[in-house]
């Protein structure tokens, strides 16, 4: 607990917290092969996620300007579109590209979260910056500088995910994004550490979205909105402090009543498991194979294993029996009617039952059209989720960090389905080697979903040099995928 007098008016030297960030962006150099590799992967699958988004009107219709005609030429360029926008609403639009459809990377721990989030920031100030120095005959950003940006910003949000969960007070884990963009966004401006502390101090000031929007009965479309509007609200921090000197706030985290710690988190100081390096990046999970909330990926998969053994047996179902971790008994396990998209594709029981009843999980399959049959609710109310403590004790394990689930179908003549148990999904770094051909073809179908076929073979044969990629300039890089 601070114990500061609140009635004092002398300027506290700023936050350890605050002060670390900033350290961590401006000073920490960046040497692991592992991390830069992983953040490639990291980028590609981002953009994915954000080209397979673009087949859903609901996403493209946050993507333009804020006001019709408010276009920025020579800004920053979205994905997949003609837009041109000023870095703000930039921000704002490619993290809503990437957090559409639930199918980034993701973090999990005390709390959790998807770290590419972060590149909506990172991407629109990049490409704003590059053409700006194009212009103006300055040093180029090339797609390596991103990645060490993504690094950092991953590293942020995770490390303090690790030991902190906002979701406890009600808040939701876009709070991190915000503090990581805003660091990161900060630094790329040209911030000094005094500048990283205020644009940071700012992003604590905000305090923190409500997550009801996650959860039942409030469930919406929000939650993929949501990322962006952070990394819009970050590049604002960032522009103020860096572009426009406004004042930082020193004790924004630890003033007594009127701080973020006692406002907020119940009078609890930050805790902290490690150092800041790149060990979030090396370890990110990624979504490979299905869209789905990722404390659901590994039931997802058992579900479909079991596919061919009840898909003709459905009428004589009795019982589905789902274990799985704590966390995902808190988010993700919910009964009665389903209202939306977002509600279906963060309830565990749908998410089963439809690879149990279809032998696949697709973005689609969240829709209304789906949704109707009637099959799936039956399959629904037959259900019974419970936590399985190892599961739980596995997915904090910081050498495991695993995401386990089981299931198991029982029918009404007494036989059962074998109990089909996986401890982590294909995007775990312990099945990298599985995973990323399937990761790759994810990028390609997503390519090829959207883009122009030019365009999509001048992407592959970008990406088929790592080191070509790596020295290109991030204008030409976001040009490639630019209408």
């Amino acid at each position: 607990m601070n114990t500061q007098d609140i009635r004092s008016a002398r300027r506290p030297n700023p936050d350890q917290p605050m002060v670390d960030v900033a350290n961590y962006v401006v000073d920490y150099r960046i040497d692991s092969t592992g991390a830069y590799d992983t953040a490639r992967y990291m980028l590609l699958d981002s953009l994915a996620t954000a080209m397979m988004a673009m087949r859903f009107p609901e996403c493209v219709k946050h993507l333009g300007p804020i006001v019709p005609g408010a276009s920025l030429p020579g800004g920053a360029r979205v994905p997949g579109t003609n837009h041109e926008l000023d870095p703000v609403q930039a921000a704002f639009a490619i993290g809503t590209q990437i957090r559409w459809l639930d199918f980034n990377d993701t973090w999990l721990a005390a709390e959790w979260g998807h770290p590419s989030d972060n590149l909506g920031a990172i991407l629109a100030v990049a490409d704003w910056l590059d053409r700006k120095a194009g212009r103006e005959g300055g040093k180029p950003l090339t797609v390596r500088d991103v990645l060490g940006h993504a690094i950092k910003a991953h590293e942020i949000q995770g490390c303090y995910a690790l030991k902190n969960s906002f979701n406890r007070v009600g808040q939701d884990h876009v709070i991190l994004v915000r503090l990581a963009s805003t660091a990161v966004a900060a630094h790329m401006l040209g911030g000094d550490r005094e500048q990283i502390v205020a644009a940071v101090s700012h992003s604590w000031i905000d305090n923190g979205a409500l997550r009801t929007y996650r959860h039942a009965p409030n469930t919406g479309p929000r939650k993929s909105w949501a990322a962006g509007d952070a990394c819009r609200r970050a590049v604002i921090h960032a522009i103020n402090a860096v572009q426009r000197g406004v004042a930082g706030y020193p004790s924004a985290l630890s003033a007594k009543t009127w701080g973020y710690y006692d406002a907020a988190f119940k009078g609890n100081a930050f805790e902290f498991e490690r150092p800041f390096g790149s060990y979030v990046m090396e370890n990110v999970l990624f979504k490979i194979s299905f869209p789905a909330e990722f404390h659901a990926q590994t039931a997802v998969e058992c579900a479909m294993k079991l596919h061919g053994a009840v898909a003709g047996r459905l009428d004589r179902i009795e019982r589905v029996v789902i274990e799985t971790q704590e966390a995902g008994m808190r988010i993700i396990d919910k009964t009665g009617p389903l209202a939306n998209y977002a509600d279906r594709d963060h309830c565990i029981q749908y998410m089963v039952a439809v690879p149990l009843i279809f032998g696949r999980l697709s973005a689609d399959d969240y829709g209304d059209e789906v949704a109707a049959d009637p099959r799936i609710e039956a399959l629904r109310d037959k259900m019974l989720v419970s936590e399985n403590p190892q599961f739980t004790r596995d997915y904090f394990d910081p050498e495991r960090r695993y995401i386990g689930n089981a299931v198991q179908v029982f029918f009404d003549d007494g036989s059962s389905t074998e109990k089909v148990s996986i401890d982590y999904p294909i995007g775990h770094r312990k099945r990298r080697a599985e995973g990323i051909p399937v990761l790759l073809k994810k990028f390609e179908v997503a390519m090829r979903g959207h883009l122009p076929t030019g365009k999509v073979e001048a992407i592959l044969e970008a990406i088929d040099d790592m080191v070509k990629l790596d020295a290109m300039p991030i204008q030409q890089f976001m040009g490639l995928f630019t209408l």
